[in-house]
């Protein structure tokens, strides 16, 4: 390691998922890199952590200049884990990604890409999640590749606000038309479960489903900038506090 910047770079998809061999790629001239994943796929994980098993730690070859550890857990426990037994050092950045798939509007709740995010923002990390909106793991994630370069060099550069995260989410199958700074469009799950039967009659359920966008109309939101063919950029914070509401609810509770 030398005096350049420290970036630790997770994902929620695996160690083996192309995306985080991209994003490494994409920064390696920026700062020293280290890998550190999920040994198998661990979507929808959010902020878990393991509790009550052992986390073992797999070293693997490096990629590019790039070192390479997985955990055998969840998102946050790579975190967690790197910050306590790899990292030689506080790293500068945390980076998540690139996920296969969106995560953007509420559906942060359910991301283990973002769930990695948030824990480096609490731990006072500036952290970044990026998310390319395809799941084949042949997507292509070439033609995102000055955003994300200009995403990380811009916030190593000018440190996000205290407690704040980005949640960065990428148009696929074109090139961006740019990048925009918004809020994450409000919206629910439809039709979660689909309903089969195994062979001896027993029925089973398969997580399924689709993203609704309850607000279709609002025009500054990532659901909407992404239509649009535009990167979205939505600022989160570990703090789910809704400040307006206390004054509201210490007239109601405070005695």
């Amino acid at each position: 390691m030398n005096d350049k910047p420290l970036i630790l770079i997770t994902n929620d998809d695996g160690i083996y998922a192309p995306g985080v061999s991209y994003l490494a790629e994409y920064v390696a001239d920026m700062a020293d890199v280290i890998i550190v994943c999920p040994d198998r796929p661990q979507s929808g994980m959010s902020s878990a952590i393991t509790v009550g098993s052992p986390l073992k730690v797999t070293a693997h070859p490096d990629r590019g200049a790039a070192r390479v550890f997985s955990v055998s857990g969840t998102p946050v426990d790579c975190v967690k884990i790197a910050m306590h037994n790899i990292v030689p050092r506080k790293p500068d950045m945390i980076l998540s990604g690139i996920n296969h798939g969106s995560n953007s509007g509420t559906a942060i709740t359910y991301s283990g890409t973002m769930g990695a995010v948030l824990e480096g923002c609490m731990i006072g990390i500036p952290s970044i999640g990026f998310s390319l909106l395809h799941h084949s793991l042949k997507a292509d994630f070439s033609m995102s590749k000055p955003f994300i370069r200009e995403i990380v060099s811009t916030a190593l550069a000018n440190p996000l606000p205290y407690y704040t995260c980005l949640n960065v989410n990428i148009p696929a199958l074109i090139a961006p038309k740019g990048i925009r700074a918004c809020r994450a469009a409000r919206g629910h799950w439809s039709e979660e479960y689909s309903r089969y039967v195994d062979p001896s009659g027993a029925p089973f359920y398969w997580l399924t489903g689709q993203f609704v966008n309850d607000e279709p109309q609002a025009k500054d939101t990532d659901e909407y900038w992404l239509s649009e063919g535009y990167i979205s950029v939505v600022p989160v914070t570990p703090d789910q506090t809704i400040y307006p509401s206390i004054p509201e609810l210490a007239a109601k509770y405070d005695k």
